[in-house]
């Protein structure tokens, strides 16, 4: 009976340190399970693409393209079956021609990290933009994307001692620009007699790729001071269904009814002349063009807008193309190696029409520009040709307020500064440079000429 008295007070403290305990327990658990499933505390791995592949189930290896080596011929390096091979180059046709594959681009191969002895995807990349992604897993599947790139404002000025060219490369900038502002500014700055002393402005859009500069965008704006007197250039889109163009300060167009010549990049090899020996038929005859010398393949562009009223080849002039611009001029280009135009078809200023050769009577390629007036062929380096029409009334305000900033930031830039551009930009531009040198049209590369001291070759 005793033991009985004893044992309910224990019994009655067991069962509450029992209670007790359990609940304590409980709620450390409760809170461990919490603190171990808080999504704050759960490292989340970033995943990384390529291409717009997942990276993890796969090893990838990057590769150049060989001089003459095809798709066919890598693929087979990779084992994959002839009849594969066939399969995945008639499935490309409409998104990539193989064909057109060039020595020097790059490739990546991924691979399954199980099993790396077929492959998964190859990835063509023709541009530092562009790629083609050949998806040959089970299902052959072949695309093209496009890497983001991201523009950037830069800025860049200098004083001419040497040349315009030489002058962009002290600044660590592309060359590239030179020939814009000769397109730009067209028939308003002589860039026949650049002198010393002449400077520039520029603010203009730069292209990058993972952090990496691939080449220059259009320029912006510019301010170019020839013999003392300033010249200003600034790009301007009056609403997004119009194509932008270059203005002066007061709102006149920069463009001219014609181009200066049909190439980018080009030297003359031969003016207009009433009396000139010719180097096929060896004698001295009247030479009505102007010849501008350039490497095979050369994209060859309309000088001004027209209708084409020839697109053919003969004996003498080979593949050549004729447009009619209006009852007033007419244009003709001539030893084309292939044409890219149709009669009756109109093209636009800028527009490509064919590209240089040396069909018909040639001795290397080039391309001869004829130009008629009033039916009579003329000097085409020798006309004037008035401004297009200005920016609309409507326009103006938002024209004025938007050159107003550009003013504000050419005008901070001095032309004795070099500006501080990335590193990456440095290096960039100073291995292009020695690519691009032998492109540019002479006139950029020389100062200080006067008309008897020019070659006979120089534009």
């Amino acid at each position: 009976m005793k033991l009985k008295k004893n044992a309910l007070p224990l019994i009655i403290l067991f069962l509450f340190l029992l209670v007790g305990g359990f609940v304590f327990f409980s709620s450390f658990f409760d809170d461990a399970e919490q603190i171990s499933l808080s999504p704050e505390r759960i490292p989340v791995a970033k995943k990384e693409i390529l291409f717009g592949i997942p990276m993890d189930p796969y090893k990838t290896s990057i590769y150049t393209v060989s001089r003459n080596e095809s798709l066919s011929a890598i693929l087979k390096k990779q084992h994959v079956e002839l009849s594969r091979i066939a399969e995945i180059a008639e499935k490309s046709m409409p998104v990539f021609n193989v064909r057109k594959m060039s020595a020097g681009n790059s490739y990546t191969i991924f691979k399954s990290n199980t099993d790396t002895s077929k492959i998964a995807f190859l990835v063509y990349q023709p541009n530092q933009v562009d790629y083609i992604v050949y998806d040959l897993r089970d299902s052959l599947k072949v695309y093209a994307g496009k890497k983001t790139v991201d523009k950037r404002v830069e800025k860049v000025a200098g004083v001419i001692n040497g040349s315009l060219y030489e002058t962009l490369q002290e600044q660590h900038a592309s060359p590239e620009l030179a020939v814009q502002l000769a397109e730009i500014y067209g028939w308003a700055v002589n860039f026949y007699r650049l002198n010393a002393g002449d400077w520039f402005k520029i603010q203009y859009e730069q292209s990058y790729v993972n952090g990496q500069p691939i080449g220059v965008g259009k320029i912006l704006s510019a301010v170019f001071s020839q013999n003392d007197k300033e010249f200003q250039a600034y790009y301007f889109q009056p609403d997004s269904s119009k194509a932008g163009e270059y203005y002066d300060d007061q709102g006149k167009s920069l463009r001219r009814s014609f181009l200066k010549a049909p190439l980018k990049y080009s030297r003359i090899s031969s003016r207009y002349s009433l009396s000139r020996f010719h180097p096929v038929q060896m004698r001295w005859k009247a030479h009505f063009g102007t010849d501008f010398a350039a490497p095979q393949g050369t994209p060859i562009i309309a000088t001004g807008s027209g209708v084409v009223i020839e697109s053919a080849f003969s004996p003498f002039n080979g593949n050549y193309v004729k447009i009619k611009h209006n009852d007033t001029y007419t244009t003709q280009y001539l030893h084309m190696s292939r044409r890219a135009t149709k009669k009756g078809q109109h093209v636009s200023q800028g527009q490509l029409i064919g590209y240089v050769g040396s069909t018909g009577l040639a001795t290397g390629p080039h391309v001869c520009y004829r130009f008629w007036k009033n039916g009579k062929q003329v000097d085409a380096l020798r006309q004037y040709f008035p401004p297009t029409e200005p920016i609309e009334s409507k326009y103006l305000a938002a024209f004025n307020q938007h050159i107003s900033k550009q003013m504000e930031i050419l005008k901070k830039l001095n032309p004795d500064d070099i500006l501080s551009l990335s590193p990456d930009v440095f290096a960039f531009y100073d291995l292009r440079d020695q690519r691009m040198k032998h492109l540019l049209p002479d006139y950029l590369l020389g100062i200080n000429k006067t008309e008897a001291e020019l070659p006979k070759d120089y534009l």
